[in-house]
């Protein structure tokens, strides 16, 4: 039996820091995750011809279209612009959510699952 207790005779008290900071990091991340729910961003094709905003929560919530890029004869052509438009915008928010969260995270990489954690 370890004579200066704590966990599995190691430092007493590490396993509750260790606890604070998991509680402290899953706090600040449910705090990025409300923040990036407000966000909306916004990504264009076809040289600014189709513009489509996501919010945070990946849902579409508007599509805009310049008369010019209407053109009847080459609706893939349109189609291809907005997947292109949208799929950038989706994108965005992935890359601000990898940015804020890895900034919480990145010194717990050897920590190994704990960024699967919360």
């Amino acid at each position: 039996m370890a004579k200066h207790g704590g966990y599995m005779g190691g430092m007493p008290g590490s396993m509750t820091n260790l606890m604070k900071q998991a509680q402290r990091m899953q706090q600040k991340m449910q705090e990025q995750q409300a923040e990036l729910e407000t966000k909306e961003f916004t990504s264009q094709s076809g040289g600014g011809a189709v513009t489509v905003t996501v919010t945070g929560k990946k849902q579409v919530v508007s599509v805009e279209l310049k008369p010019e890029v209407v053109d009847p004869d080459d609706i893939e052509m349109l189609q291809d612009l907005i997947v292109a438009a949208a799929n950038e915008a989706l994108r965005q928010v992935d890359a601000w959510q990898e940015e804020h969260m890895s900034a919480l995270t990145g010194g717990m990489g050897g920590l190994g699952g704990f960024n699967g954690m919360f």
